[in-house]
């Protein structure tokens, strides 16, 4: 059989804090917060897509997962519609500090412009545009 991957349909964020961290993407990536399952865990979604916020002390048998998840071992790349001159101002206003940016990059889809910066557990955030 053979088969190709279509989408990502969701990945999983070990945090320290899931309060703090589902604040800081809802304020500062305008991510909609949803709580979901029997153990009402929580999701972050966006677009077709959704984060889900694993606490750093679940266990193997509470929260299924990699064989080492640690708050701020992710690199993440979101696209926006907007500027990266929006992006780095909207990070400002948000009292985020920038890392880097505005920097071109490579997309999947071509060339980007890239503001870097990370969220609350050190994670390094990239929010892209294509329209630069």
């Amino acid at each position: 059989m053979r088969f190709a991957v279509d989408r990502l349909d969701h990945l999983v964020i070990t945090c320290a804090d899931v309060e703090i961290t589902a604040a800081w993407y809802q304020r500062v990536l305008g991510m909609e917060r949803e709580e979901f399952g029997p153990h009402r865990r929580t999701s972050l979604r966006f677009g077709g897509q959704k984060i889900n916020l694993r606490p750093v002390e679940a266990t193997q048998a509470e929260w299924w997962s990699g064989t080492d998840p640690r708050p701020g071992s992710q690199d993440l790349c979101f696209i926006v519609t907007v500027s990266s001159l929006e992006i780095a101002a909207h990070f400002h206003r948000c009292g985020v500090k920038i890392e880097q940016g505005p920097v071109k990059k490579d997309g999947a889809l071509g060339p980007i412009t890239s503001v870097y910066c990370r969220d609350p557990d050190g994670n390094l955030i990239e929010v892209s545009t294509y329209g630069d």
